[in-house]
């Protein structure tokens, strides 16, 4: 057929353009409700520490405790893969880079607790802390020592606790604008959310905030906690936190799923409260397809086995925790919470052999992808854009350097953001 010979049609061309006028809303709502990936960093973790003991040194107290775990129970690289498993390939690379995070930034995501690990105080004593906190946290943006992200845990919109909540967060943010602004990797988090008019009320107080204080409309987002069995079924039977996904008006973050409030509400025992038990499995489920291409990402919960004691207790409670965190990372929750110190090393630890266990596959598929070159897999475009996001992040948690992904693939950090769908980040 010539360049300029035309196939036949039978359609007026008044048939598209009817069918695209009829679609309009439906286009205009697609790209409002599913804007995709933001773009950004999403940390690998969260520490709660309380409003009452959080200090200026609390995220180096954590490392250098971390750190001394591994001395303690897991002096070397050998040690280490040989309690979790790893193969010898990534045994020193992995101990390496564990240790390495844990001297440079041991902490990607600080909360500060003012709800279950703070309880119930005297208002004097939580005014106090609240605008303490917001004094540290304003201190480390300033002086290079604070966590990617830190930020509060309010308590809940609960009718108990509600005006508490809603004065510590109100003392929190206007502490944190008299001592220079809203930091760039603020984080603040609602909990025990068990309905979407609950989230409409956070986001309301939000914007009052930001307009008092003349700050951009939708600058202040939060995390919704998903610890109520009213979060993921309502009363009427409909999936309730996708509504509490619409009601955020664009504010919320992500959702983190609370492991044993959860569970506790679904009459689990405690002993068989964890992660990966299927009343968890089937909440995170509804949450990842809740959350699926909204923008708002995925925490799972934590295990509440502390690694101390003995050795061989350390040992087995390293394990599951590791495991732990494997299944989730496989399961596409690529953050959860660390409850101890010595957890650290296990988080990082089985993060970093997930991304660079995969990682030359991952490079070779995505190459051949983009090349068009063939192989024994045949990636379809959404699997190009997970095999970019899985890249860029074990970029970003330090798992993977960019000159061993450039070595790969040819590809630069902006490439792989074009790749994966992501806006390009802020200059």
């Amino acid at each position: 057929m010539g360049q300029h010979e035309t196939v036949a049609t039978s359609l007026a061309p008044t048939v598209r353009e009817e069918i695209s006028t009829a679609l309009a809303d439906v286009d205009a709502d697609l790209a409002r409700r599913y804007p995709g990936d933001p773009g950004t960093r999403q940390p690998v973790h969260t520490v709660y520490v309380p409003g009452d003991a959080v200090t200026a040194g609390t995220i180096r107290e954590w490392g250098d405790a971390a750190l001394a775990a591994l001395d303690e129970h897991a002096p070397d690289a050998e040690a280490f893969a040989g309690v979790l498993g790893l193969p010898d390939e990534l045994a020193e690379p992995v101990y390496e880079r564990v240790r390495a995070k844990l001297e440079r930034e041991p902490v990607e995501d600080l909360r500060i607790d003012f709800e279950d690990g703070y309880g119930p105080r005297p208002d004097a004593e939580e005014d106090e802390a609240a605008a303490r906190a917001a004094a540290l946290v304003a201190a480390a943006y300033k002086d290079g020592t604070a966590a990617p992200y830190m930020g509060i845990r309010m308590k809940c919109m609960e009718a108990a606790v509600r005006d508490r909540g809603i004065r510590t967060l109100d003392i929190f943010l206007t502490g944190l604008m008299a001592a220079g602004g809203l930091p760039g990797g603020l984080v603040l988090t609602l909990p025990k959310v068990g309905y979407a008019e609950q989230v409409t009320a956070m986001a309301r107080l939000l914007e009052a905030f930001e307009k008092t204080h003349g700050l951009p409309a939708g600058r202040i987002g939060f995390e919704i906690q998903i610890e109520t069995t009213q979060s993921i079924l309502g009363a009427d039977g409909r999936a309730t936190v996708a509504r509490m996904i619409e009601a955020a008006g664009g504010r919320a973050t992500s959702l983190h799923y609370g492991t044993f409030d959860y569970s506790a509400s679904c009459g689990v025992s405690a002993a068989h409260q964890a992660p990966d038990h299927p009343v968890a499995d089937h909440a995170k489920a509804v949450m990842q397809v809740a959350a699926a291409g909204t923008g708002v990402r995925l925490s799972d919960g934590s295990t509440n086995v502390l690694p101390v004691g003995a050795t061989t207790r350390v040992h087995d409670a390293w394990r599951l925790h590791h495991g732990l965190v494997t299944r989730s990372l496989a399961r596409a929750y690529y953050q959860g919470w660390d409850m101890h110190p010595a957890h650290l090393p296990t988080r990082y630890a089985a993060v970093y052999a997930f991304y660079r266990g995969g990682l030359e596959q991952a490079a070779a598929r995505l190459t051949a992808y983009v090349s068009k070159a063939g192989g024994d897999v045949l990636d379809e475009p959404a699997t190009a854009k997970a095999l970019s996001g899985y890249l860029l992040r074990g970029l970003d948690c330090g798992a993977v350097d960019p000159g061993e992904v450039a070595r790969l693939t040819g590809f630069t950090r902006a490439d792989l953001d074009a790749l994966a769908g992501r806006p390009a980040p802020a200059a």
